[in-house]
């Protein structure tokens, strides 16, 4: 009995002694093929970046590795020591290297995240898909209309219809955060205004939060339609005609 236990914790000794044997030699082949390939230090991303964070505030969203040459694109970091007094000038994403190009003079970078509120009124969120905001085109200082979907009961006298209809004009839009989408590597010799034109004309995916400056009552409807409803928003300059908005059912459709 004693010496099939003392067996037994030998062949376990040994299945670990060969892990780590295993796992050295593997790592020790990886540095091996890197060192092959004529490694570069540069700064990756850990953590999503917002757009507007100075260089400052950059150290703890980063890490530095080491990576092939052919997979290093040019502008690509290695250090902040030339970036001093910059900031983001998109956000960015995990795994992606840090380059020269993301990072400009304040006064070039995003605008700001948010506007204030006007005294008098309050702020409330909610969250819609792109296609329900303009296309997602929607930014901090913009003035939307409020159009409100119901299943039943926008109508008295027909209770059981389906309405739709613009309820709020002019509000404006405080503070719009956007789901973060992962994206692929770019490819260092594609052409950069081919990859801002692709990235323009891609679909927007995710969900966005739009924050709103109302007064009580446009609060109020907006989260009873938000809780019991379904919302769509238009996006309204400020000299658009308000008039005065049908209220949309089945039979109106096509009059």
């Amino acid at each position: 009995m004693k010496s099939r236990l003392i067996a037994g914790v030998a062949a376990v000794v040994l299945a670990l002694i060969g892990a780590v044997l295993v796992y050295g030699y593997a790592q020790a082949a990886d540095n091996r093929a890197v060192q092959g390939l004529d490694p570069i230090p540069v700064l990756v991303i850990q953590q999503p970046v917002p757009a507007g964070t100075t260089v400052a505030e950059l150290t703890p969203f980063l890490t530095t590795e080491s990576l092939p040459s052919n997979a290093v694109p040019e502008g690509a970091l290695k250090d902040l020591a030339s970036s001093e007094g910059l900031v983001t000038a998109v956000d960015l994403l995990p795994g992606e290297q840090l380059l020269a190009e993301r990072l400009v003079d304040p006064a070039e970078g995003p605008a700001s995240g948010s506007v204030d509120v006007p005294a008098g009124l309050q702020e409330v969120s909610f969250s819609l898909e792109p296609q329900r905001v303009a296309g997602g085109k929607v930014t901090p200082g913009d003035y939307v209309g409020v159009f409100i979907s119901m299943e039943s009961g926008g109508l008295e006298d027909s209770p059981e219809e389906k309405t739709t209809k613009l309820v709020l004009n002019k509000i404006l839009v405080t503070s719009v955060q956007r789901a973060p989408t992962a994206v692929a590597p770019a490819d260092p010799a594609a052409d950069p205004e081919e990859v801002a034109r692709a990235e323009a004309e891609a679909l927007p995916t995710g969900s966005l939060m739009l924050t709103v400056a109302v007064d009580s009552d446009q609060a109020t409807k907006i989260i009873y339609a938000n809780e019991n409803a379904s919302l769509w928003l238009s996006k309204q300059p400020l000299d658009t005609p308000e008039g005065d908005s049908p209220v949309m059912q089945d039979k109106e459709l096509y009059r």
